[in-house]
């Protein structure tokens, strides 16, 4: 075969590869724009079917309202009529009763005076008696026009026009959420969730983030956070478990929440930071992430390692502490090469840590420089990173080479931080965590 033939070949093999590099970035796109159009049709279902819903209750609510209403008032009209009927009622029997009497009496008097004169004597004392005993100057008060009730419903014009101006501001459609999820990132045993805003004109005043498992018929989402902030991690999530975050905001002034964000799926593949069980003086939660420093009897306590080295530099490793007992210089919270069975203080030899006073020690020596003391709800993170101290002599830069190498860690606490080199003699891959406190009362959950 010459060598025309071979370039024609190696061509058009090349030319062959591009069209189906080409063909399948065209169907990616298909696929893309396919996901697209079902999310503009899903969505736009889904908001006509919560708009029929939300104004048909709306319509039923009102209807019931406006029946309700109805129903009172003309029961207070039944009520006043039924007060200011039962006077009259009863000056109308007394009065048709007297109009009685007064026909009776008048049926005597012409009798009286129509018989003969033999018993007209007796007849016309007997008629003048009754006469006397009726009371014929005595008549019953009818009350005056204006003295009576007259009944009227007063109805306020105005409602319709203020219903119709609260109607045609009611409810709104929008084509983006004004707040959409901005990154995952995966934590040991958790998800942080940073969000932002994509509508600059849309005050935010909170916001709104919910998560459940991805794939679960029945799972619902429920509340992760509510708050100023836009990012939060969220723990307690299963490792390599893909999980929905959705997140939306309400604007200043109002109750409502807005629409929410198009969902996103997130996961981690590390373990989460758990505490060694077994440890006398600590009580650990369900999950190992919580201990509480439970017993004080003797004046010295043994450190409170973690369960594995599972802290790696470029992580960030948070303290929270959730409950405070009193403060001594000898308690530690901190990061260390090994676990030292039966050590009794963090501040110690290949370890780095910060006292609850806020004093900041290095591998047993403190530092000049000084933190705010730690309390109930304080947050102390580390922060590291490997800086070679000498060139690595393998080419592959590993840290198993046995080199020396010093960490650069950054201690944070409340607004401030301190940040400096720690020299580690031995190459590790993971770092342990640990506590140790002298008094009881303390209460620290790690992530």
């Amino acid at each position: 075969m010459s060598v025309e033939v071979d370039a024609l070949l190696q061509e058009a093999k090349e030319s062959i590869e591009a069209a189906q590099n080409y063909r399948s970035e065209l169907q990616q796109r298909l696929h893309g724009l396919n996901q697209a159009r079902s999310q503009v049709r899903g969505s736009s279902g889904q908001a006509r079917e919560a708009l029929r819903r939300h104004f048909t209750e709306l319509q039923a609510a009102a209807s019931r309202l406006l029946t309700e209403r109805l129903i009172a008032l003309l029961a207070e009209v039944d009520s006043i009529e039924a007060d200011s009927i039962k006077p009259l009622d009863d000056c109308q029997s007394l009065i048709e009763h007297g109009v009685g009497q007064a026909d009776e009496l008048l049926r005597e008097g012409e009798a009286a005076l129509r018989c003969g004169l033999g018993e007209k004597e007796e007849k016309l004392g007997s008629f003048t008696k009754k006469a006397m005993h009726i009371q014929l100057d005595s008549l019953p008060e009818v009350p005056a026009l204006v003295d009576v009730p007259c009944v009227s419903a007063q109805l306020d014009d105005s409602l319709l026009g203020l219903l119709r101006e609260r109607v045609s501001r009611h409810g709104a459609v929008s084509s983006c959420p004004p707040v959409q999820i901005d990154e995952l990132q995966e934590r040991p045993g958790g998800i942080l969730v940073r969000w932002c805003k994509v509508d600059e004109d849309f005050a935010a005043a909170d916001y709104r983030l919910q998560h459940r498992r991805s794939g679960t018929g029945g799972s619902q989402y429920e509340d992760s956070y509510i708050g100023r902030d836009c990012e939060f991690l969220v723990l307690q999530v299963d490792p390599h478990t893909d999980y929905l975050f959705r997140v939306c905001a309400r604007g200043e002034g109002r109750t409502e929440w807005s629409p929410w964000s198009i969902p996103q799926t997130g996961y981690t593949t590390l373990a989460p930071h758990e505490w060694s069980p077994g440890t006398d003086g600590f009580i650990l939660s369900s999950r190992r992430n919580i201990a509480l420093r439970n017993d004080s009897s003797q004046t010295r306590c043994r450190v409170l390692y973690s369960n594995a080295p599972t802290y790696f530099c470029g992580q960030t490793l948070t303290f929270k502490i959730s409950a405070a007992g009193q403060v001594d210089r000898r308690d530690g919270l901190g990061v260390c090469v090994n676990c030292q069975k039966g050590a009794e203080s963090l501040q110690r030899d290949q370890a780095v840590c910060i006292s609850t006073n806020g004093a900041v020690f290095v591998n047993g020596k403190e530092m000049t420089n000084q933190l705010p003391a730690i309390a109930t709800g304080s947050a102390v993170t580390f922060d590291m990173e490997v800086v070679n101290l000498f060139p690595v002599s393998s080419s592959n830069h590993n840290l198993s080479d046995g080199c020396n190498f010093k960490l650069r860690v950054t201690i944070g606490s409340g607004s401030r931080e301190v940040v400096f080199d720690w020299l580690v003699d031995q190459a590790v891959d993971g770092l342990f965590f640990g506590c140790s406190f002298v008094h009881s009362g303390w209460k620290v959950l790690v992530f």
